[in-house]
């Protein structure tokens, strides 16, 4: 019987330091991605301004008495979505709505409390220095522009409309994604990699295809704030014809507004924009296969291919099961695979972008 010999400290590799950290930005990724799907389903639900303040330290407890809740109430019915849509809404439907709303900006302020307090213990245990210190107060200020963005958006639904103005709701989910996105690629930094072979001739199609995602996402924001998916519910077609007549999209002044809230326009953007990003997905797995067959490269890139597939399926699956309303399981399956597409997306890029 041989017994082996111990293990010169030389072999044995080193821990890299920034694990603790690389592990929390993945953890706020996570935590990012929840609140997208809250998000979803405060929308889902008509919950997005149920609660008509920006009460940034008092808001974070809810209603605790009868009276108080009466009095949040009689603040909703002062918003003409309430007038228009639910005048029929009793208090326990209102709470149910509320409950929503309050429950995406707790998590809101949990993210960021999950984000400053653990850079503040890193910074000061040294293990947070040079660029990577720009980078995450870099971070730290998407946080706190996201909360103002969120108040933004629904202050645009208290007076004049019954929603929120999807382009405001557009932004606040990109500012979301980018945030998203910025955490993985800040995270995957931190981890010691080579330059993958051919990454050279994949890399800026990788980051065009990430750029496409990121217009996809966007376009499905207008086409929720503007509560198109609760029409032209066939497919292929819509209103019988693969293009909608012309008229139908560009009915509204000023003509820009028809970019965002034309129902027929913004649905039929979001459709083209599924297939641009499909088209792209197959020439880039096809692209990467030629130049890199076998490699983790190409093997990311079909992947991708397969998950666009999938939540092109899922978002048909959404349109064709609308009766009234957007059903919340699809809704909010169809707005968290999105997350997954743009993770991926961010990931396959970010290994791209290593160089020597």
């Amino acid at each position: 019987m041989s017994i082996a010999a111990p293990l010169d400290a030389a072999t044995v590799p080193a821990a890299n330091p920034m694990a603790p950290v690389r592990l929390w930005l993945w953890c706020v990724a996570g935590l990012v991605f929840l609140m997208v799907v809250v998000g979803g389903a405060t929308r889902l639900t008509e919950s997005g301004l149920s609660i008509t303040e920006w009460r940034v330290v008092t808001g974070v407890l809810p209603p605790l008495s009868h009276a108080a809740w009466l009095s949040e109430f009689e603040k909703y019915k002062q918003i003409p979505q309430y007038s228009q849509m639910f005048p029929n809404m009793s208090l326990g439907e209102f709470q149910f709505i509320y409950f929503w709303e309050w429950g995406h900006r707790l998590l809101g302020r949990i993210i960021g409390l999950a984000f400053a307090l653990p850079l503040a213990a890193f910074w000061i245990a040294g293990r947070v220095k040079g660029a990577l210190r720009w980078k995450l107060l870099g971070l730290l200020a998407l946080g706190a522009l996201q909360g103002a963005v969120g108040w933004w958006m629904v202050s645009s639904g208290l007076s004049q409309r019954t929603e929120v103005a999807p382009e405001r709701l557009a932004v606040h989910l990109l500012l979301a994604s980018i945030t998203f996105v910025a955490l993985i690629a800040v995270a995957m930094g931190l981890k010691r990699s080579t330059p993958e072979a051919h990454a050279a001739q994949l890399r800026a199609g990788a980051g065009f295809l990430l750029l496409l995602v990121f217009v996809q996402v966007g376009l499905g924001a207008l086409v929720a704030g503007s509560r198109a998916g609760l029409s032209y519910n066939t497919w292929p077609l819509m209103d019988g014809a693969l293009v909608p007549p012309l008229e139908h999209m560009s009915d509204l002044e000023p003509g820009w507004r028809n970019v965002f809230e034309n129902i027929a326009a913004v649905q039929f953007q979001h459709r083209m924009g599924a297939y641009a990003v499909l088209a792209f997905a197959l020439w880039h797995a096809w692209r990467a296969w030629r130049v890199a067959a076998q490699s983790s490269a190409a093997r990311r890139a079909f992947t991708l291919v397969g998950l666009v597939v999938a939540q092109a399926a899922i978002g048909i699956a959404t349109l064709l099961s609308v009766n009234d309303q957007i059903p919340l399981g699809w809704g909010l399956a169809h707005q968290g695979f999105a997350m997954v597409v743009l993770a991926m997306a961010a990931v396959h890029w970010r290994k791209l972008a290593i160089r020597a």
